[in-house]
Formats: C-alpha cells, structure tokens, sequence
C-alpha cells in the first residue's frame, strides 16, 4: 500500500525540515543565532500567522504547522536533550563543587525574583495567591536558551548553569505547592509529595548504582562493534530510559536527562557521545524554538501592548537586579554578575508548565494564562538579544570597558598539551617518551579496548575518533602544542592534516607516513614534519647489519647520511616541495665519520 503523504504529521515534518535547512545556513551566514530564525519561523508557518489564512488559501496546508500539539513531545525532548548534553559536560566532582552556588545562589535567586515580581503583581491588584503562582512561574529562567547562547566553562556559563540546575530540580517542588495552595485538579496530599520525593530518591539511587556498573560495559561493547548507529542507539537508549525512569515517579524527565549524561560524563566515551547527538539535540531545540513562535498572536500584542511591555519590563528588571545582587554578593564580578542576570532575566520555557499548574489548581483564569503565555513567548524570543545587551554591558561595567573575561575551567585539562591521534603500538611509544620529559598530552583513539588498556595503566587517554569534525572541535587544537598523527591509514591521515592546517595555521602536525611518496602528499598537505616508516626502519636495520659486518661505525653513519639525503630529494620531486625536507629520526646517532 502507498504511504499517504497528505498527513498532517508527514505535512509538519517536512515544514520543519525545510525551516531548518533554511534557518540554520542563512542566519550562520549573518552570524546571527538561529534561534530567532526558528523562532520566527514558528510564528510565520504557525495558528497565528499563515497557518490562521489555510480555509482562504488551501495551498498554505503545505508550508504550515497544522497540528502543533503534535509538536510538544519532540519540542520537550528537545530539551532533555539538551540537559543530557549538559550533564556530559559536568562530572560529579565538578557538579559538588558547584553545590553552595546550586542550593545557595541558585535557591537565593528563585526566591529573591519570585517575591519581587510577586510584590509587583500584587500592587498592580492581584491577588496574594495568584501574585505568587505568576512570580514563581515568571522566575525561572529558559534552561534551552541560556545554555546555547553561553559556554558553561565560562564564568558567565558557570554561574547560569549553576541557578538552572536548580530551577530544574525545584520545578516539580513549585508544581505540588501551587496544587497545595489552590486545590482544584492540581491538588496533592503531604503523603503524595512525600511518596514522590522518596520513588525519586530511591530511582536516581537506582540509576547511580547501575550506570557505575553499566554504562561502561556497553559502550565499550558499542565500540568494539565499529558501528556508529550501535553507539548512537545506545546513547539515545540511556537518555530515553533516564528520563522515563524519573517521570514515571513525577518527577522531570530533565533530571533523568542530566544524570545520564552525568553518568557517561565518568566514562571514557562522553566525547563521542556528545559529538554523535549533537545533530539531533539541534534539531529536537529547533522544533521547540518553533513552538515557542507559534504561541506568539500578534493580535493579541497589538491589542494589550502596553500592558505586555509593562509586565515583560516588571520580569526583566526583577530577575536581573536579583540575579545580580546575588551573584555579587556570592564573590562574582561586576562584568559577570551583570552579563548573567540580563543573561537570565527572561521566562522559561518551564513557565509554560506552571501556568498550566496554575490554571488547574485555579490560581489562575484560562483568559489570563493567555497574557501570561504571550509575555513569556515574547520574552523567549528577545532572549538573544538580551545575551547581546548583557555583553555590551559587562564590557562597560569591567574597568575600562575592554576585559571581559573568557577563560575556561576544567579539572582534567588545565594548560596546552600535545595531541596523539592513534594510541597503537606507535602512538603508545610517543606517550611514553612525552611523559618522560614531562610534556603534557592527551592520546585519543577509536579501538575501546586500547583505551581501556591504557588508561590501567596510567596514560593520558580518551575514546575518541578523529575523523569526525566535532571531535577535532573538542580537542582545543588553539591551545595544542603539536598534533602527531601516528594511525596506519595513509588517507585518512591526508584528510586530517589538510583540515587541521586549514583551521590552525601556525600548529606543528608531526605526521606517520608510509612511505616516501606519501610523506611527500603529506608535506603538500601542510605537515610540519613526515616520517616514513618504510625508510627509517630500512636504515635502522642498515646500520644494524653493517656494523654487525665489521663496517667501522663512521662510514656506516656517512653511508645512512648520504641515503636519507637521496631520500629527501625523491620525497622532494614526488611532494612537488620547494626544498628538501628534514627527515628526522628518533634512533639514528647524529656522527661524524671516524
């Protein structure tokens, strides 16, 4: 039977597809975030855009969101996505050494901004209740934003992630206080929180104990398999089990999300995972930045602008006067203090959430949830803007307006190290010869069995395949002090030192070459030094044989001279090079004749 391609799910998803191939190259080309291009994308193709014209024109069925409920599961695991991402960034070291600024900062500022914009709302005429269930909701601030628009190593980063880490943890706590205040659908029981609280504690403790044992198992079974969709199915099957593991006990499937990647975070494949979902967690935030749009009804903004200026403008400066106030007092710079609370002043994708809370709990009137819905829309889509505000400002606030900061934390990596791509028998040779002269390095490789070999015994190593950009990308090759490339795959060697000298001009590529001929593509390709193992191998067992011989020892050194001089002339004219190149060998006595 032929698939029916008029169905409202296939329609959607090539809309999507389209915006995406459309969004993403056009804005990269500007150097502008996608996320406004997505954003208005949805309110283009969206109920209140041209979605709103398809009984007049039917045609617009084909270019238009018609089912957007449809697009909440993906839009959501967007965003568990984006927390798995998170979490693989972080490790538990990491993540208790973010704990006072997590429970202290984090929990100062959801406070502090809930009450301001509570006040607010109560002097304009709302009631207590109702002013409290808004401020809570208005307070948090967009997980899926902030973290794309900033480096959770930076010190911005660090101090954003470390609130949002706990508006996440303290969204289900929000949802049961509003059903306990208000009653109505939403109302819980002591013992229902109670029940909640302990499941969840007894799942995560569940989670912990088993990813320890786990997770490394199977992805080094993953790994051994060669396959990238295996591993790609594995990191998705950990996420998805996560996630419904803590939902299935009420609590967010984002806490799930983030434990996952906090537990392959520990394993020594968190750099493939993260390379290898990166596409989809792009994809999944951009159905959710859709979906963002498609709640934004012009209309509606026309008809109450003043009132969604006013109430965007009691959000803005609550939550940014707060976040700052606490950040400075917790030892954050000025620049820092002030860049993250514009940073985080907007709303939250999880106050859409509240607000349903609300309404249920009746808190809230549906007509009013609407406004609300509109303001946190509105406020989501000028978050970038914001992020461009918060700059501007931290340069200025700074001393003399010119040092804002972009340095970097990490635990395992503090300084410039040597990169080996290829940990065999060759790379694992130039490990050991770096680590007797106390130089700094890290050794990735595609073989799980290698890595877990090494790592026992000691060695600087990580699961990683060098032939996918993004990992080249995670490497930090600016801060490298050389790159040797020791993997028996001439080709694929070719390929990696034409990228890396494109992107890293001035960077010494140390390359294994097969022999002459491909040392010399080698030299083309720009690296800094070739080494053919054919040739030094065959002048090793040279020497060894005519000394053996009875050869004096000057001559044998004069005659290998002479031949690695011939050498250098054929990689010469098969390279097509200017000049010869230097041969180097790591065993060869440099000797005079005598």
């Amino acid at each position: 039977m032929a698939a029916d391609l008029h169905t409202p799910a296939l329609s959607d998803a090539l809309v999507i597809l389209g915006a995406a191939g459309l969004v993403i190259p056009v804005f990269a080309r500007f150097r502008i975030t996608p996320v406004i291009g997505f954003i208005l994308v949805g309110l283009l193709v969206g109920p209140h855009g041209l979605g709103a014209q398809v009984d007049r024109y039917p045609w617009l069925y084909h270019v238009t969101i018609t089912d957007p409920g449809g697009l909440a599961p993906f839009a959501e695991f967007g965003i568990i996505l984006l927390l798995f991402s998170v979490g693989l960034e972080l490790s538990f070291s990491r993540l208790w050494a973010m704990r006072r600024a997590v429970f202290g900062v984090g929990a100062a500022e959801l406070t502090g901004s809930a009450a301001l914009i509570a006040a607010g709302l109560a002097l304009s005429g709302q009631t207590w209740t109702t002013a409290l269930a808004l401020g809570l909701a208005l307070a948090l601030s967009s997980t899926a934003l902030v973290l794309r628009l900033t480096d959770s190593r930076t010190p911005v980063g660090r101090a954003a992630l470390s609130m949002l880490l706990f508006e996440d943890i303290a969204l289900v706590p929000i949802i049961f206080l509003l059903g306990a205040i208000g009653g109505g659908d939403a109302a819980q029981p002591a013992d229902a929180i109670l029940r909640t609280l302990g499941l969840g504690a007894v799942v995560l403790v569940a989670l912990l104990a088993a990813g320890r044992f786990l997770l490394p198992a199977l992805f080094a079974q993953a790994a051994r398999t060669r396959s990238p969709e295996l591993f790609l199915s594995a990191s998705l099957l950990v996420v998805i089990v996560a996630s419904l593991a803590t939902a299935a006990v009420g609590l967010s499937p984002i806490v799930g999300a983030l434990l996952a990647g906090l537990l392959i975070a520990e394993t020594e494949y968190h750099g493939e995972v993260e390379t290898m979902t990166e596409p989809f967690k792009g994809l999944a935030l951009g159905i959710f930045l859709i979906t963002v749009g498609m709640q934004l009804d012009l209309a509606l903004f026309w008809a109450r602008w003043t009132e969604v200026l006013a109430a965007l403008a009691l959000v803005f400066s609550a939550k940014a006067t707060v976040t700052t106030i606490m950040l400075r007092l917790s030892g954050a710079r000025a620049g820092t203090s002030t860049e993250a609370g514009i940073l985080l002043a907007s709303p939250s994708e999880t106050t859409l959430i509240v607000l349903t809370a609300a309404v249920a709990a009746r808190l809230l009137s549906p007509a009013d949830a609407g406004f609300w819905q509109m303001v946190t829309a509105l406020g989501l889509t000028v978050t970038p803007l914001l992020a461009l505000v918060g700059r501007w400002l931290a340069r200025r606030v700074e001393a003399g307006g010119s040092r804002r900061r972009h340095e970097t934390e990490s635990e395992a990596d503090s300084g410039p190290r040597a990169i080996v791509v290829g940990f065999g028998r060759v790379g694992r040779l130039i490990a050991d010869m770096l680590a007797e002269h106390n130089q700094p390095y890290l050794a990735i490789d595609a073989d799980a069995d290698l890595i877990a070999a090494g790592q026992r015994e000691g060695y600087a190593v990580a699961f990683g395949d060098a032939a996918r950009s993004a990992m080249l990308g995670r490497l930090d090759l600016h801060r490298a002090t050389a790159v040797i490339l020791t993997m028996n795959d001439p080709q694929g060697a070719l390929r990696l030192v034409r990228r890396i000298r494109k992107d890293h001009p001035a960077l010494p590529i140390i390359a294994r070459a097969r022999d002459a001929a491909n040392a010399g593509l080698l030299y083309r390709a720009g690296a800094s030094h070739a080494v053919p193992e054919t040739l030094e191998s065959s002048l090793q067992l040279s020497e060894a044989v005519l000394v053996d011989l009875g050869v004096p020892m000057g001559f044998v050194i004069a005659s290998i001279h002479e031949k690695r001089d011939q050498f250098r002339e054929q990689i010469r004219e098969e390279g097509q090079l200017d000049s010869k190149p230097k041969l180097r060998s790591s065993t060869l006595r440099e000797r005079a004749p005598g």
